[in-house]
């Protein structure tokens, strides 16, 4: 993506691990440095110093200057590829090897828009997704695709990029102010590549681990296991009686800073911060809408995440979408959560008034080959395929019950109008306010932008404007 670079900022400084008491600290800085220690969870070393905003967003010719619609992104990354043919592009004409056992293809609630027989509750909901039908990026390997479709950097490069919700996590830090990270992962991270890149660690997401659909969503550092709340109060009452030299040194401004710091990291245990994540509060009804399943829970914890302000979050789909073999058995058990979770979770977030800021974009690092496998080993697999494959996107400045672009007749390659991950990912930055031409602080003072520079080959085809 061409573009004039931004002027370049100063880097962030280092995160303060080891830091010297020594260094001027102010008030709010210790607050936060003991509020994030405490809680054991990302701290931002723009929290901690106060570097200096982004630059204002950069114009862009194709769609004007960046305005942010989505307060929140929801990612839900379909990790190992979903096919794209037997889900949101189906090709009902293509025959029998390309389409197996599928034989029912559904209309929606838009004319023209067709979903496979595995998507009847997204069916009526294809008023508020676009489909993009034409995304490519021509790499079948799982961790460099992985990388361009959260980067838009091409892989093998000499710089790690951070992926896209670490961006949003240093970009958002300054305006943020939530005691939850601003970056999380539902429940597990891949490991596909370093989400934080050369941000470092502070910028690595917080995974919640535990699984939300358990009697007891035991989220890594919030809820301890086998602790109930009464202990851990306990436990908390304990150590005030103990803590003699906190209340000697009360009046100290630092002392005090730290007591107001374990307070609200408690504030995050005990308080409101866990509170969200006790999907408990919710009516059993709205859980059962969603599925009572992991990767529905996940989708209402992404939702209440949302309504905490967080910035960013992905759903890293359990178990995930690498179908070489036993492929239309794992279809069919997996395709009827997916469809229940998403399509809950749309119709969830346009009942609360929270679509239209909040992004939800769906996908896999590529889709799956178009033609079966039949062959052993994989007797009736498929393959990956980053030819050309389907993006869902929902809300946040997304218009609904849209196309874009087209697949060719048996999904085999890009017909018209091709999507790059720079496309996308550039479209994503924009309608959540930040400039994609921003530069990156790199620890070495490497120039490191957020988006790729046509100097580094990266392909580009424009921002998605028609659905904007």
């Amino acid at each position: 993506m061409s573009r004039q670079p931004s002027p370049p900022r100063p880097p962030a400084p280092a995160a303060p691990l080891g830091l010297s008491l020594h260094l001027p600290l102010s008030r709010r800085q210790a607050l936060r440095l003991s509020l994030f220690s405490t809680a054991g969870l990302l701290v931002s070393p723009r929290h901690l110093f106060g570097a200096a905003a982004p630059a204002p967003a950069a114009a862009s010719a194709a769609a004007g200057p960046a305005v942010r619609k989505a307060k929140s992104i929801i990612q839900i990354f379909l990790w190992g590829g979903m096919s794209h043919n037997d889900t949101w592009d189906p090709k009902p004409d293509a025959g029998y090897d390309y389409n197996g056992p599928m034989k029912t293809f559904l209309p929606t609630n838009v004319p023209g828009i067709t979903l496979s027989e595995w998507f009847p509750r997204l069916a009526k909901q294809a008023d508020k997704f676009a489909l993009i039908r034409s995304m490519t990026h021509r790499n079948n390997g799982h961790e460099t695709a992985a990388y361009l479709m959260q980067t838009a950097h091409a892989p093998g490069g000499r710089l790690a990029y951070p992926s896209v919700g670490a961006v949003f996590a240093y970009l958002r830090s300054e305006d943020y102010q939530g005691l939850i990270p601003p970056y999380v992962v539902l429940t597990q991270p891949q490991g596909r590549f370093s989400e934080e890149g050369f941000l470092g660690p502070r910028f690595k997401p917080f995974a919640t681990g535990g699984d939300p659909n358990a009697s007891r969503f035991e989220v890594e550092g919030v809820v301890a296991r086998g602790i109930s709340d009464d202990r851990q109060k306990n436990r908390r009452d304990l150590l005030e009686q103990l803590n003699t030299l906190g209340r000697a040194a009360a009046a100290n401004p630092l002392m005090a800073a730290s007591e107001e710091a374990k307070q609200n990291a408690y504030g995050l245990i005990l308080g409101e911060g866990r509170a969200v994540f006790d999907l408990g509060r919710e009516k059993p009804e709205l859980r059962d809408l969603y599925g009572r399943h992991t990767f529905g829970q996940d989708c209402l914890a992404a939702r209440r995440l949302v309504e905490a302000g967080v910035p960013y979050i992905v759903i890293n789909y359990p178990g995930g979408w690498d179908t070489h073999k036993d492929h239309f058995q794992t279809m069919n058990r997996q395709c009827p959560q997916l469809d229940q979770g998403l399509a809950a979770l749309l119709q969830d977030l346009h009942q609360r008034g929270l679509l239209d800021s909040t992004l939800v974009w769906c996908s896999g690092e590529f889709g799956r080959t178009p033609k079966i496998d039949w062959q052993p080993p994989w007797n009736g697999g498929r393959n990956h395929y980053g030819n050309v494959f389907t993006v869902l996107v929902a809300g946040g400045g997304f218009k609904g019950g849209q196309v874009v672009g087209a697949s060719t007749a048996k999904a085999e390659e890009v017909q018209d109008r091709p999507v790059y991950p720079a496309d996308l990912l550039g479209s994503i930055y924009h309608l959540g306010g930040l400039d994609p031409n921003a530069k990156l602080p790199h620890p070495m003072g490497l120039d490191a932008f957020v988006l790729p520079s046509a100097a580094e080959g990266v392909k580009s085809a424009g921002l998605l404007t028609e659905i904007m």
